[in-house]
């Protein structure tokens, strides 16, 4: 009987010392932290407000954990509570509490109660992993050393050429030097080609035939340059201006789709685009002070500090990291597309009203590091899109009667613009 007790208390043991072991693995496990998924939740919830390596609205948290144990004997039972309701940490007196809450101007951090104690095992294991090192493009040293050793050859062998036809030519003339004083020495007259023939320039002269044909080919050929030379008045096709803070709209429409209307907001409701204010670019900004090391190598290619450029938009609009100091700077943008003053063009029209593409006058911006000017934006490009463009008259009450009208008087289904009047002058010149 004694043996059947002790071997079920024995059973019993060995499956309680199992559960516990498997709880305490568990447990540390979740202590661990994932720096992968604390990396996404660190985006989503404290990137508006931290940086790892900066102040911003709040302090930097690289390793804010261990300094947090170092320098104040804070553990993360303290930090868990500061997350999910800092206010109340606050209000019950905590000495650091308070301490953080004055250093940045009695500002409230947002409460996060809803993050379980695995959410900031990963964040704080995100914030503890080492700062990566910025990607550097560079050429390898066999690639180079083999390019520059090709290129002393060359130079090599260039040298070589020159110094022999250098002695070619040199015992060319003492030669003809030698053979013309031993014909002086025998008295013989030496007849040279200049005394043979009659110039160039008046057999030329005296051939009446090709002085008229070269006339006609030299006023014609005149006439073409100066024509092309005067068409090119006032187009800038290609103009390419270094503006004064560079703008990557390969990286900002493109990499990040974000929508051109949503920075030239009054292309849809005004005559010009405008230029966005620096306040829409610090939406963003006041929380991206540093772009990622991927990024970072790409301007390499350009010739681009991506973060230098966003410095410069800092210093122009008055941002220290952590609020506006009032000391704010103009930024000189050198304008790109530029119509003469007697053309009008309305961009609400044809953004709005015409359903336009951005795209199809400034062309493809989204692949563009440098903005330039896609078209001519001459009267005849306009004209011919004009002519060839049906105007969009579904859903569009601006059209319904007009179009209903003229597609009776010209027979057709679809209307161009200038079967709607796009081409009389007095739309674009008045």
């Amino acid at each position: 009987m004694k043996q059947v007790i002790y071997c079920s208390l024995t059973s019993k043991m060995s499956r309680l010392c199992l559960f516990l072991l498997l709880t305490f693995s568990t447990s540390l496990m979740a202590q661990e932290g994932d720096p992968v998924n604390g990396k996404s939740l660190f985006n989503s919830n404290c990137a508006a407000c931290h940086k790892l390596d900066a102040p911003m609205t709040g302090p930097a948290l690289r390793n804010v954990e261990t300094r947090l144990s170092d320098d104040e004997g804070l553990d993360r039972v303290w930090l868990s509570s500061w997350i999910r309701n800092s206010s109340a940490l606050v209000k019950s007196g905590d000495a650091y509490a308070n301490k953080v809450f004055n250093e940045h101007n009695g500002t409230q951090m947002t409460p996060f109660p809803q993050l379980s104690d695995q959410d900031i095992s990963d964040i704080l294991a995100y914030t503890a992993a080492p700062k990566p090192e910025p990607v550097v493009v560079e050429k390898t040293a066999g690639d180079g050393q083999a390019a520059q050793q090709g290129g002393i050859s060359n130079d090599l062998i260039l040298g070589a050429l020159a110094l022999l036809f250098a002695l070619l030519a040199m015992a060319l003339v003492i030669v003809n030097r030698t053979l013309n004083r031993f014909a002086e020495v025998k008295g013989i007259k030496v007849i040279t080609e200049k005394e043979k023939r009659t110039p160039l320039w008046k057999a030329f002269a005296q051939n009446q035939f090709l002085v008229l044909v070269t006339t006609i080919v030299f006023l014609l050929a005149s006439g073409y340059f100066v024509y092309g030379y005067l068409m090119q008045v006032g187009v800038d096709q290609g103009y390419e201006p270094v503006q004064p803070i560079h703008y990557s709209h390969r990286i900002h429409a493109g990499d990040n789709g974000i929508d051109c209307k949503y920075c030239h907001s009054s292309a849809r409701v005004s005559k010009t685009s405008g230029i966005p204010s620096l306040n829409v670019c610090m939406n963003c900004h006041k929380s991206i002070s540093e772009v990622a090391p991927e990024t970072l190598a790409e301007g390499n290619e350009y010739g681009v500090d991506y973060n230098s450029e966003i410095q410069k938009l800092y210093e122009a609009v008055g941002w220290d990291g952590t609020g506006y100091t009032g000391e704010s700077k103009p930024v000189k943008w050198i304008r790109i597309h530029n119509l003469p003053d007697f053309a009008y063009f309305n961009h609400s029209q044809h953004v709005s009203v015409g359903g336009i593409e951005c795209q199809t006058c400034h062309g493809p911006v989204e692949e563009m590091e440098v903005m330039y000017q896609n078209a001519p934006l001459t009267m005849g490009w306009c004209i011919n899109c004009h002519r060839e463009t049906n105007v969009k008259v579904k859903d569009n009450e601006y059209y319904t009667k007009i179009h209903d009208q003229l597609s009776k008087k010209y027979g057709v289904d679809q209307l161009t613009v200038a079967q709607m009047g796009g081409l009389e002058c007095g739309k674009c010149h008045y």
